[in-house]
């Protein structure tokens, strides 16, 4: 972003910890996420204020670490990454330390995170072909003692992708007209689900 410090400069002692964002804060980090290089100027007035008043403002938020940073984004298939998958992970309980220093060692893993439910850890990879996927997977990941299984997801199409999201993101979702009734009863877009057991008989009898 022009005419604003260098990242990793030293803040101004003027600023404080723990801002309370209002929202000219979050008016000026939606305008940031649709071009983080804007001048001052322009996003002073892209938010309705003046230019010294975005510029403190700014600092405040780079200061107190509501903005961490810039970064570039590319097209990762342009760059030679046209493959993203999804690792879910399950971790021997005993040696997560192990897990998160080998998992440090690989520069394809763009994200992890720990999660609940039937994994521990879900990785985000991007890699050249499918089977540099497999190789990965295979070869590296399963011969980390801390990894116990895994269970690998190649995604299709990345249909939301955002920089961020914020508050004033949340809107009230407009009230739909009540779905229409097929022909046997079930609500239009929506899903029946039938019991195994029921399921089964029917086949059966279907059968006979």
């Amino acid at each position: 972003m022009s005419s604003y410090p260098t990242p990793g400069a030293t803040p101004s002692g003027r600023i404080g910890i723990g801002l309370e964002l209002d929202s000219t804060h979050l008016k000026i980090l939606e305008v940031l996420r649709e071009n983080g290089r804007i001048s001052v100027a322009a996003l002073a007035e892209r938010v309705g204020i003046s230019r010294a008043n975005a510029y403190t403002r700014f600092e405040a938020l780079r200061a107190d670490g509501a903005i961490k940073g810039f970064t570039a984004e590319i097209d990762h298939v342009r760059a030679g990454l046209g493959i993203t998958a999804l690792v879910f992970v399950t971790v021997r309980q005993q040696m997560w330390r192990q897990f998160r220093a080998q998992l440090a060692q690989m520069p394809e893993v763009e994200y992890c995170a720990i999660t609940t439910g039937q994994h521990d850890a879900m990785i985000q990879v991007r890699m050249a072909d499918v089977a540099a996927v497999h190789s990965l997977v295979t070869e590296r990941l399963a011969n980390i003692p801390a990894v116990k299984a895994t269970e690998t997801v190649f995604i299709l199409d990345e249909v939301i992708k955002r920089p961020y999201i914020l508050p004033t993101d949340s809107r009230p979702a407009a009230r739909r007209p009540a779905a229409e009734a097929s022909g046997d009863g079930v609500p239009l877009g929506k899903m029946r689900f039938e019991g195994v057991s029921e399921s089964r008989a029917g086949l059966q009898r279907d059968q006979g």
